[in-house]
């Protein structure tokens, strides 16, 4: 079966770029009108690669969601932005592979498509930690007390007491352990388990709430410099989860 890599660009000139670049590769392009639609490629499975542009919005959000997925469905994820783009540091923050630059280089795009082969280690930065602490979600009928399993900038999985509801913008509490500071916001549930795990991607997190989180996780950083407790959140590879239609949360073309 030929491999697929989902497009999510309208400039024209980097679409010819990565065309004539993926074709030379036994790639096929598949030219997704919008966010949503690159997600639901690699989602289920027709598309092994995810390139997305940048410039347009809704682009950070894409290449996050799809960094939460599971070994198995992770496509190769790589960014393109222009050079004067003043937010390209956020595209490796949220999950990007690789960044290609406009306007694109064959050779670039080749060696970056290479390198993710070869097992280049993922440059994400978002590292999640295994923690222990009481999380309280906000489901129809009250209340649903979760123990978080590990945490990150950008979300954390966690085992409830039932199966988590598929849902978007689900109220979360909890408090960040060895301190005072109690996190709250809204979470995407990415995916769920029947056995009441899941994992959840922040979608509305105060600037204050994202300071307190991001500090903690520097002091842990430190502390677990040298010790092994990095985690992805990521299901179980023996559970049978229940992904997200993430997509449908995703800003359309604007």
């Amino acid at each position: 079966m030929r491999q697929s890599a989902a497009v999510f660009c309208h400039d024209k000139r980097s679409l010819q770029t990565l065309e004539a670049t993926l074709e030379q590769r036994g790639v096929e392009l598949r030219n997704c009108r919008n966010g949503r639609e690159a997600l639901e490629s690699v989602i289920t499975g027709q598309a092994s690669t995810l390139i997305v542009d940048f410039d347009l919005p809704g682009a950070e959000d894409v290449i996050r969601m799809a960094s939460l997925l599971p070994p198995g469905q992770k496509p190769a994820l790589l960014a393109v932005a222009s050079r004067v783009w003043p937010g390209t540091g956020e595209a490796f923050q949220s999950g990007a592979n690789r960044i290609l630059y406009k306007p694109l280089d064959q050779d670039l795009i080749k060696e970056s498509l290479a390198s993710r082969k070869r097992g280049t280690k993922n440059t994400r930065r978002s590292e999640r930690y295994e923690v222990k602490t009481l999380i309280y979600l906000e489901v129809v009928g009250g209340m649903l007390p979760a123990v978080s399993i590990d945490i990150g900038e950008h979300g954390l999985a966690l085992q409830a007491t039932e199966p988590v509801p598929m849902s978007s913008n689900l109220a979360f509490r909890c408090v960040l352990p060895g301190t005072n500071v109690t996190l709250q916001g809204h979470a995407d549930v990415i995916w769920a388990s029947d056995q009441g795990r899941a994992g959840l991607f922040f979608s509305k997190l105060s600037s204050t709430a994202r300071k307190h989180l991001k500090d903690w996780l520097q002091k842990r950083a430190h502390y677990h410099k040298h010790k092994h407790a990095v985690r992805d959140l990521l299901p179980p590879a023996d559970e049978h989860v229940h992904f997200a239609a993430a997509a449908e949360e995703v800003q359309a073309e604007g």
